[in-house]
């Protein structure tokens, strides 16, 4: 484990300086096709270090905090676009560059605390309420518990199994990228889009994918994939019909880098069950936006029906295709053996930080 902690930190120090070269390029290289093929080397170098990982928090984070996140982000930047532009300062670039965070900006009246001083709107209406420490803390109690679920594993059915994937996968993923978020916060000071906003009441797969399932991806697939194919679709097929190969587009590229991440956590040529999973779900959503269309608004169904209907399509799909890639990488064996020298390393030193801290 020390081994694979000090390689988790040269990757770190290489991302680091890489983007010191980015920041520099950007400032001095006009945006267009020679800033990107500055560019290109640190994208490249972004896609291999997380080969030099082979822990599955260490590497999976790794890999989607730069393979994907950070590359998209420095594609847009060489053109011009997307969240590195606004920013000038440096510790700034740096912190947008590397976690998966979303400065809001120029918040509306609408985004501040409403009567009950408890709930937030951005300007479309969506709910911003802040997910407070309580509720994190309750999230980490539950992953521990799911954490010690598993050693009856032995005496549970598979699926499951699969469907405790589901909720630690959830658990994690929030609390890692709030955990960022608020290290980025406390260090700048800034106001901070949600990474999730609660994706178990989504009523349609649209509402799940675009507006509560881990925001920060959508955020940056919008304008790398949905809306570069949106705009060449529009001229091809017009504007109502654009949509929908702008979103099936942009849930093959997701398909792409979720399988690039499994490879990262496996290092197994892959089977395409998650390239399957995500194009179902995308081939679903452009059905359902298709429908949407035509009947125009006549047709919604109560979400006591929507809902449940939604969250049953994910689950069930993803505990056909997408969770078993965990059992199949033998992500869930590492991981459980990380947790466990995590629990042995936290059982021997809190003692002596006591011992300490009484002396």
């Amino acid at each position: 484990m020390e081994r694979e902690t000090l390689s988790f930190m040269k990757v770190w120090l290489s991302v680091i300086a890489s983007l010191c070269y980015c920041y520099a390029i950007g400032r001095k290289v006009p945006q267009g096709t020679k800033r990107l093929i500055c560019f290109l080397p640190i994208i490249c170098l972004f896609l291999f270090l997380p080969l030099n990982l082979s822990s599955p928090h260490l590497g999976g984070v790794t890999g989607f905090f730069i393979a994907w996140l950070a590359n998209f982000k420095l594609l847009l930047f060489a053109f011009g676009k997307g969240p590195l532009t606004s920013y000038l300062s440096f510790p700034l670039f740096i912190a947008v560059s590397c976690f998966p965070i979303k400065v809001q900006q120029n918040p509306s009246p609408k985004s501040q605390p409403n009567g009950d001083g408890r709930k937030k709107s951005n300007q479309n209406g969506q709910n911003l309420n802040k997910e407070g420490p309580l509720n994190y803390a309750l999230k980490g109690i539950l992953l521990a518990i799911l954490v010690r679920i598993y050693d009856y594993s032995e005496y549970m059915h598979p699926k499951l199994i699969l469907l405790l994937y589901a909720f630690h996968i959830y658990f994690l993923l929030e609390l890692i990228l709030a955990i960022s978020a608020t290290l980025v916060r406390a260090l700048l000071g800034l106001e901070l889009e949600p990474q999730f906003n609660e994706p178990y009441l989504a009523t349609s797969l649209q509402d799940f994918w675009g507006k509560r399932w881990n925001l920060m991806v959508t955020s940056i697939l919008r304008p790398t994939v949905y809306e570069p194919t949106l705009k060449i679709a529009s001229k091809i097929i017009g504007r109502k019909w654009a949509p929908l190969p702008a979103v099936f587009s942009t849930f093959l590229v997701s398909a792409v880098m979720h399988e690039l991440i499994f490879y990262y956590l496996g290092r197994l040529r892959p089977n395409w069950e998650i390239t399957w999973f995500f194009l179902i779900h995308g081939f679903c959503l452009t059905l359902e936006i298709a429908l949407k269309k035509a009947i125009a608004g006549k047709l919604r169904f109560p979400w006591v029906v929507s809902g449940p209907l939604t969250t049953a399509f994910v689950m069930s799909t993803g505990c056909w295709l997408f969770f078993p890639q965990f059992t199949r990488c033998k992500i869930d064996e590492r991981a459980f053996e990380e947790y466990a020298a995590l629990g042995a390393f936290l059982k021997n030193f809190w003692p002596e930080c006591l011992g300490i801290s009484s002396f």
